[in-house]
């Protein structure tokens, strides 16, 4: 199986940078940029920042010809191979090589702040690329080792959950009211089943829903009794036409005698 073949990404391109002799350690305190004689720097270029696989290379060039003037390998940040003075942000130290195993510890500055800034933070991200790359490429191997979830509840975790309140206040009368047909009015308050007025009579009951014609109540209501004239008159409704008809063929028809006044019915 052929190697996967490397390809080199630049990071970041500086046009200018200073370059100076750094005077040996003399404790462990760390470096100061005031001991380097920064007015009289040694080499000024160009500086090209690239990445090859997890390795990153701070390249020194000619800022006309491009040749190559120093080459700092930094297999991990922040490391011995990159470091920051103690009184400045500018300026930073770094180990070259020369890829016969010789290395140098130089100074390197930068006139703007700024850059300075983009220096530090290229290194940061890609190194911070190269840790996610090797935390997935170790849960694509073991992917049993990966972080679970833990989605159950712990002891005395409960949940709330907000639901709506519908309140329904219906007291004894509107339960009664409800309970007819629809589209029906209720009944009179009161008033019992089967027990409205007939336009008949006082003394005759209509039948209950439902009731029908077997039932023990008669349809039509019996006639009442004529107590009076006015009553007889207010129950019979058909008493005046009878009359006249009656009286109109009783007359024999060879003989008619006029009608007199009193045939007439009166309306």
């Amino acid at each position: 199986m052929e190697e996967e073949e490397e390809y080199e990404s630049v990071l970041c391109v500086k046009p200018e940078v200073l370059v100076y002799r750094v005077p040996p350690r003399a404790s462990n305190r760390g470096f100061r940029a005031a001991e380097w004689q920064l007015d009289q720097p040694a080499w000024s270029g160009r500086m090209r920042i690239t990445a090859k696989g997890k390795a990153a290379y701070i390249k020194l060039e000619d800022k006309t010809s491009g040749e190559l003037f120093a080459v700092a390998p930094v297999e991990e940040f922040p490391s011995p191979a990159v470091e920051g003075v103690s009184d400045s942000s500018r300026y930073f130290v770094i180990r070259i090589e020369d890829g016969n195993g010789r290395r140098a510890f130089i100074g390197v500055g930068f006139v703007d702040r700024g850059d300075a800034f983009d220096f530090n933070v290229a290194l940061q991200d890609h190194f911070k690329w190269v840790k996610q790359q090797g935390e997935l490429a170790k849960q694509a191997q073991n992917p049993d080792q990966g972080p679970k979830l833990d989605l159950g509840f712990k002891e005395g975790q409960t949940i709330k959950l907000n639901i709506a309140n519908v309140k329904r206040k219906e007291g004894p009368a509107g339960n009664k009211a409800r309970s007819g047909p629809p589209g029906l009015l209720p009944p009179p308050p009161g008033t019992k089943p089967g027990s409205l007025p007939s336009p008949f009579g006082s003394s005759a009951a209509l039948p209950s829903a439902g009731a029908s014609q077997s039932a023990d109540v008669p349809w039509p209501p019996p006639s009442l009794p004529r107590s009076s004239t006015a009553d007889a008159a207010a129950t019979d409704f058909w008493g005046d036409f009878a009359k006249a008809s009656g009286s109109a063929c009783s007359q024999p028809t060879a003989a008619a005698a006029p009608p007199s006044d009193s045939d007439w019915v009166q309306f």
